[in-house]
């Protein structure tokens, strides 16, 4: 399996398709293929770049060391190991948050970014939310934290009329949890996560993306990265935290119609989007 060692910890990741690179960062449980249908979709139209984060999947699992400037370094070596140049970076959720630290900090490898379901700062609703789920995961063990976790993750319109993907995903997620301990310093890592005050040096294409019935991440989060980033670009589309569960089409869609307008590359100086 394609790997990339990063200070001892091996990175995984997977690579289809071909066109310009698309690197597509998973959420929380920071399994590529959770991605699911969205990965052929794009892989259709462009080289799709899908790493398992570290402590997830096929990746290595090191004690510690878990940020989102760790991840975000990962990310970057992934891109030099695919030897593609820089890279369009979409992120769901956590993967969001890598996004933006790679564009603030990896400049260099990130062309533009997609971010969907994400936030720019953690409020009270956010550290609130995610200390109970912590607790949850740690007192009640991941099958129940997985099942809790859905109620967050799927509007209830979907959870009501598609139950058997929600039992699904439940089950699937609840069984590639490796290890309590590195998923709580993760929800820790997420939690801390706050690069706001940064965030208007942000100069690559950006397109934000929220469900309307996201009750992890709710629309006002991502209203805020489209006001912090410069010319960002920002849409509402139909579902919750997982759109691209519910909606993958509105999501293809709007990933592939941003991308199809040719945001500039990294030597373009502004990126003109309105």
């Amino acid at each position: 399996m394609p790997h990339v060692n990063v200070d001892g910890c091996r990175i995984h990741y997977e690579v289809s398709g071909k066109g310009d690179p698309l690197l597509m960062l998973s959420g929380l449980g920071g399994v590529g293929r959770a991605w699911g249908s969205l990965i052929d979709m794009l892989a259709e139209h462009y080289l799709t770049i899908v790493p398992d984060h570290r402590g997830t999947g096929a990746s290595d699992a090191p004690a510690g060391g878990y940020t989102i400037e760790q991840h975000a370094a990962d990310m970057a070596a992934v891109l030099a190991a695919v030897d593609c140049g820089p890279a369009h970076v979409l992120g769901s959720s956590t993967g969001g948050a890598i996004a933006q630290q790679m564009a603030l900090d990896h400049r260099s490898v990130t062309r533009s970014i997609l971010i969907a379901s994400s936030w720019a700062k953690p409020d009270d609703f956010f550290r609130h939310q995610f200390a109970a789920r912590k607790q949850i995961l740690l007192e009640a063990g991941p099958e129940l934290y997985t099942a809790t976790s859905a109620l967050f993750l799927y509007s209830p319109q979907f959870f009501r009329d598609h139950y058997d993907q929600v039992a699904a995903w439940v089950a699937a997620a609840g069984a590639g949890t490796r290890d309590a301990q590195i998923m709580a310093q993760r929800i820790d890592m997420i939690v801390d996560f706050d690069e706001s005050r940064r965030l208007g040096t942000i100069d690559v294409p950006a397109l934000i993306l929220v469900g309307d019935g996201d009750a992890c991440t709710p629309p006002y989060f991502s209203e805020e990265l489209a006001r912090l980033i410069p010319n960002a670009r920002y849409q509402v589309l139909n579902g919750g935290h997982l759109i691209y569960k519910e909606s993958p089409d509105a999501v293809f869609a709007a990933v592939h119609e941003f991308l199809a307008d040719g945001p500039l590359d990294r030597d373009d100086g502004a990126n003109g989007l309105t």
